[in-house]
């Protein structure tokens, strides 16, 4: 994949280096401060979730600040990151242009081990995560060697369909999809299953994932023999079917939540040959 031919993006946040803390309660507070919070609250009459919360975001004293980078990482893998990204942003506000809108850009936070987001703390294990509560992207690049090792995918194409399937989830955002989905949820409705909401958020974003990739390759002419198939044999690799099948030995379809490997590459080639999101509306599909 000849990446270098894209943009860099300047909306990379690289916290490597920086780690997550030692695990200590909620927002890394210790049990004395959570008490005092709790005291705080009690006599101020304020929600305690909300104080917690505004304590966990708060600087720490004589703590490492991870400031956003002022530019794109320096480094080989932060390079390709950047690339990538930047690529979304040019494909997506092209799109949003066309239809006369305009594209609000994520942020893509780069950490190692454990981060903090807005939707709480995210850990390498969990792998690459959008929060919509800040509108970030959360990537550890140990996911990608984890794809290559463990997975059976991998390549820098597939990796570039990993991060375009998290900005698929910021589209999402920015169309009121998650709201809605979120809003499930919030009434205590099963999201999961074979062809819950869930699994249809998961689908179209693997399938604006397909969308980027189509515009991408139109304007850089950069994929190389190969790339495609890689990426395809990624989604598969990571389908619930399979992986459900690798970890219990059966599978359980009413506890589906990103949909099975045939599903994801199949909606990933339906963008990718059409170009086209609205060929991505899978809450109104029949056959998922």
């Amino acid at each position: 994949m000849k990446w270098d031919r894209a943009r860099r993006s300047t909306n990379v946040d690289d916290r490597r280096g920086i780690g997550g803390g030692a695990a200590r309660g909620a927002g890394g507070l210790g049990i004395g401060g959570i008490l005092l919070v709790l005291a705080i609250s009690w006599f101020t009459g304020q929600n305690p979730a909300e104080l917690l919360r505004l304590v966990e975001t708060a600087p720490v004293a004589g703590a490492p600040q991870a400031a956003p980078s002022a530019g794109a990482p320096v480094d080989a893998k932060g390079d390709f990151i950047a690339a990538i990204l930047g690529e979304t942003e040019d494909v997506w506000s092209a799109i949003y242009q066309q239809n006369g809108g305009s594209y609000v850009a994520p942020t893509l936070v780069l950490f190692e081990d454990t981060v903090q987001s807005a939707c709480g703390r995210g850990e390498a294990a969990t792998g690459p995560f959008y929060c919509p509560a800040d509108r970030k992207v959360y990537l550890e690049l140990g996911f990608f060697e984890q794809m290559r090792t463990r997975l059976g995918g991998g390549g820098e194409f597939a990796e570039a369909y990993v991060i375009a399937h998290e900005v698929g989830h910021h589209i999402q955002t920015l169309t009121g999809v998650s709201r809605q989905v979120q809003e499930l949820r919030r009434r205590g409705e099963d999201v999961k299953g074979a062809n819950g909401p869930l699994v249809r958020q998961e689908l179209q974003a693997d399938c604006y994932a397909g969308v980027w990739a189509h515009h991408a390759q139109q304007r850089h002419d950069w994929l190389e023999p190969g790339d495609i198939e890689r990426a395809l044999a990624t989604a598969a690799a990571i389908g619930d079917d399979r992986l459900q099948r690798q970890s219990r030995g059966v599978v359980v379809p009413d506890s589906f939540s990103h949909g099975t490997s045939e599903q994801r590459v199949r909606w990933f080639r339906a963008g990718f040959d059409a170009g086209d999101p609205a060929r991505c509306d899978t809450f109104a599909a029949t056959r998922l």
